[in-house]
């Protein structure tokens, strides 16, 4: 009985630490947040390329291509400016971070209302 209790308790300790929000240390907030404006800032350059490129097609077609290349730019770079901030908040620990993680997930679900609101034909 006193083993069962044991492994309760290990696998209670276990699951608690699993679900600790530490802080990263600084200098690793710095490479993640880095990284991830590096890729953000790829990635919206990508999407910018085939919206112009989409573009120039759409004029022959219609501009609804164009509507749905904002569209895509729009939430891309909204994407990376997610990563940047959540990247961000792994300097915080706790509940500060939790609500920083909130505050950016907040804002890209804006960002992509604003971007749909913008661009209704994607």
């Amino acid at each position: 009985m006193n083993s069962k209790l044991i492994v309760i308790a290990a696998a209670a300790a276990i699951l608690s630490l699993a679900g600790c929000k530490k802080a990263e240390s600084p200098s690793e907030v710095q490479n993640d947040v880095a990284d991830a404006q590096k890729d953000a800032a790829e990635n919206t350059a990508e999407a910018q390329r085939d919206a112009a490129q989409n573009t120039g097609e759409a004029a022959k077609d219609a501009s609804e291509e164009t509507q749905e290349s904002a569209y895509d730019v729009a939430v891309t770079k909204a994407e990376g400016d997610h990563k940047v901030a959540t990247e961000k908040c792994e300097a915080m620990s706790g509940d500060a971070q939790s609500a920083c993680k909130k505050e950016a997930d907040a804002a890209l679900d804006k960002a992509k209302a604003d971007a749909k609101a913008a661009n209704p034909q994607s």
